[in-house]
């Protein structure tokens, strides 16, 4: 699959990602864990799609952090981004679980909806 080709599968999986958190946090607010999960998704999906548009390399992995130091070599705007970004990794990873139930706050669901939405669209910016 030609590098153009991947950038935008990578970034249409990370719209639906964001456009099911979207939904599911204007339906169904209090399934905090399903928002939270789909924003870490679409921020995973968007880093991935600008790094193989910025020829870098990575490993398979879902670390957030890890994929924005990636991007960071190659695009230091990215940089202010560490500590949204770690937040919503943290609100994805700790609800997933049914041992390590948290309730988020509107603001934090919020929060993270922005951020994916954020992240998403300067990847697509930065790719066409």
């Amino acid at each position: 699959m030609p590098s153009n080709e991947l950038v935008q599968s990578w970034l249409l999986k990370a719209a639906r990602d964001l456009e099911t958190a979207k939904i599911v946090a204007s339906h169904m607010p209090d399934f905090d864990d399903v928002i939270a999960f789909h924003c870490q998704q679409a921020i995973e999906k968007s880093l991935k799609g600008y790094l193989v548009f910025l020829d870098v390399e990575f490993k398979p992995v879902h670390d957030l952090g890890y994929l924005l130091n990636l991007t960071v070599t190659k695009d230091g705007s990215f940089d202010m981004y560490f500590e949204e970004v770690d937040r919503v990794s943290r609100y994805a990873v700790q609800i997933r679980y049914p041992d390590s139930i948290i309730n988020l706050t509107s603001s934090q669901i919020q929060e993270a909806i922005t951020m994916a939405d954020l992240i998403f669209t300067l990847v697509k910016e930065k790719t066409f």
